[in-house]
């Protein structure tokens, strides 16, 4: 399998550290987060939305989302529950952290690493739905062992890739004991790896 994949974008270490715990062998193509503009040229024929990660499996076939290749790749796995409605909790946290996390921390990380400029507005809204989406997550996870209660999911996999690096936005995770404490047991799992493998 060929990942096209950027070492620094939280949805790409997702595939990274899923494909990591279940041990599975890949390639990977460094794409340039900042840079787009051969991505048309990379990624067109594959990918119509030209971002990555983009997986091409071993059929040839096509697989982009970080949430779609989680599903993909954690069906009949211990990282995605059998039961219908533990599933549908799964993707509950993977659209959020897709609408409600993402859009906020990852996109604050990123105008930080790129040294981009933007209107303290924008900043502030991006600071604003970030602290909402941390606070919404402390208030699950306080009393939980993780997103799913006891179990280990893609959830986690999912949340972990921006929370973890979140400081590296501007938020600081001081105020968020339960975050704190779940980053320490997603960490701890057997076959985990850093952002920077």
């Amino acid at each position: 399998m060929l990942l096209y994949d950027s070492g620094v974008s939280g949805n790409c270490y997702k595939v990274r550290l899923l494909f990591a715990h279940l041990g599975i062998g890949y390639e990977r193509r460094e794409v340039d987060v900042v840079d787009r503009s051969n991505r048309a040229q990379l990624l067109g024929a594959i990918n119509p939305a030209l971002r990555i990660p983009t997986l091409i499996l071993d059929d040839g076939r096509a697989l982009a989302e970080s949430g779609a290749i989680l599903f993909y790749f954690a069906d009949g796995t211990e990282y995605l529950p059998d039961d219908r409605f533990e599933r549908a909790q799964v993707l509950q946290w993977l659209f959020f952290e897709q609408y409600s996390h993402e859009p906020y921390i990852a996109v604050a990380r990123f105008w930080r690493h790129a040294g981009i400029e933007v209107p303290d507005s924008d900043r502030e809204a991006k600071r604003r739905g970030g602290l909402a989406a941390l606070q919404a997550m402390e208030g699950h996870l306080t009393g939980r062992e993780f997103l799913l209660g006891e179990r280990y999911t893609i959830a986690d996999i999912a949340l972990f890739a921006y929370t973890h690096v979140a400081p590296e936005g501007g938020f600081e995770l001081e105020p968020y004991p339960a975050i704190r404490t779940w980053l320490g047991r997603v960490a701890a799992q057997p076959g985990h790896v850093p952002i920077t493998a």
